[in-house]
């Protein structure tokens, strides 16, 4: 599996961010199994779902400091790289 993803460090929280389609946000089963089946590739990390709606506007899905967090910061400020996980 290929995904687009950032670690990030802020405020002395390292955090994982994952850009997923809607289709694994919009229901919580689907974003719950998910983040257990990428979790041991991000160990000891919050996992933040990010999907994007029709328009392109980001929607955070996670731990709801990180999110806050998250909405304050441009799409194009976030360390993207591509992860390959077996």
């Amino acid at each position: 599996m290929v995904v687009h993803g950032a670690v990030i460090i802020e405020q002395g929280v390292t955090f994982a961010i994952i850009s997923v389609k809607q289709t694994v946000t919009q229901y919580t089963v689907r974003m719950t199994r998910f983040r257990q089946a990428i979790a041991p590739f991000f160990p000891n990390m919050p996992i933040i779902l990010l999907s994007q709606d029709k328009n392109g506007n980001p929607h955070y899905y996670g731990r709801k400091d990180i999110v806050e967090f998250l909405k304050t910061v441009p799409l194009e400020r976030i360390p993207w790289k591509t992860y390959h996980i077996y």
